[in-house]
C-alpha cells in the first residue's frame, strides 16, 4: 500500500505540534521516525491511522483520500488494511493468548474459520504456538508484545504502524521482537512506519526521518 500524507497539521491548546506534515510511504517499505520527546511522532502515526482526524492536510492510500471518507468508512479501511503495534501491549487479561489475537478477525469482519487458523500460525512463527490456551497474565512482556503483533497482523494490512513497540523490552528481546516485525511484514508486503529513539532499530529500516519543528526531515 502507498500512503501519502499530505500538509498534515495538528495543534492543541497553545501549542502547535504538526506545521504541515508531507510523507511518502512506498509499498513494503519500512520508515523510521525519530525525535525528542514531545515532537509529536504518536500523534503523526494517529493521523496516519485515521486514529484522529487532521486540523488540516490529507492521508492517501493507494489514492483514495481518507479524510475525506465517512466515519464509517474510515473505521473499516482502518480495521482491514491497518495494523497497529504500540509500547502499551493493550492485550485483554480476561481472554486466552489466542482468543486476543483471534479479536482483530472479528473487527475485520473475516471469516472465522480460516483467520483462527492463521492467528495459530502466526503464534507459531513467534514462538509462541505452544501457548494459544495460555492465560496473557503467564507470559513476559516480550510474549506479549508478541501476541499484540501476531493480533496486528492478523487481518494480514497493508500498512503497519508501530508506536515504540519495543520500548517496554530489554535489549536482547527488542532485536528478535523487531525482527519478528520485520519478517512477518515482507510476508505480505505491508508497508512499515516505526516510531522509535533507539538509532539501533531505526538502522534497520530502509529510510529514517526525523521530526522536528513540526515536520519531517531526513536524518
Amino acid at each position: 500500500m502507498r500512503l501519502v500524507a499530505r500538509g498534515l497539521k495538528k495543534r492543541y491548546p497553545g501549542l502547535e505540534v504538526l506545521a504541515g506534515v508531507d510523507l511518502d510511504v512506498q509499498v513494503g517499505e519500512v520508515v523510521a521516525i525519530r525525535g525528542a520527546s514531545g515532537t509529536g511522532k504518536s500523534t503523526l502515526l494517529h493521523l496516519l491511522g485515521l486514529l484522529d482526524p487532521p486540523d488540516a492536510g490529507t492521508v492517501s492510500l493507494d489514492g483514495v483520500e481518507l479524510t475525506a471518507l465517512t466515519a464509517s468508512k474510515r473505521a473499516a479501511i482502518r480495521a482491514q488494511r491497518i495494523g497497529f503495534v504500540f509500547q502499551a501491549f493493550n492485550l485483554l487479561p480476561e481472554f486466552t493468548v489466542l482468543e486476543n489475537v483471534h479479536m482483530s478477525a472479528r473487527t475485520a469482519r473475516l471469516p472465522l474459520g480460516p483467520s483462527r487458523d492463521h492467528a495459530m500460525d502466526l503464534l507459531t512463527r513467534v514462538g509462541l504456538g505452544g501457548r494459544g490456551d495460555s492465560s496473557i497474565s503467564t507470559l513476559s512482556g516480550g510474549e506479549r508484545q508478541r501476541v499484540a503483533l501476531c493480533r496486528a497482523l492478523l487481518p494480514r494490512p497493508a500498512l503497519i504502524l508501530a508506536d515504540e513497540p519495543t520500548g517496554n523490552l530489554d535489549p536482547a528481546t527488542a532485536t528478535v521482537v523487531l525482527q519478528q516485525v520485520l519478517d512477518l511484514a515482507r510476508v505480505d508486503g505491508s508497508s512499515v512506519i516505526l516510531v522509535t529513539h533507539d538509532p539501533a532499530i531505526a538502522e534497520r529500516a530502509d529510510r529514517r526521518l526525523e521530526l522536528r519543528a513540526g515536520g519531517l526531515h531526513p536524518e
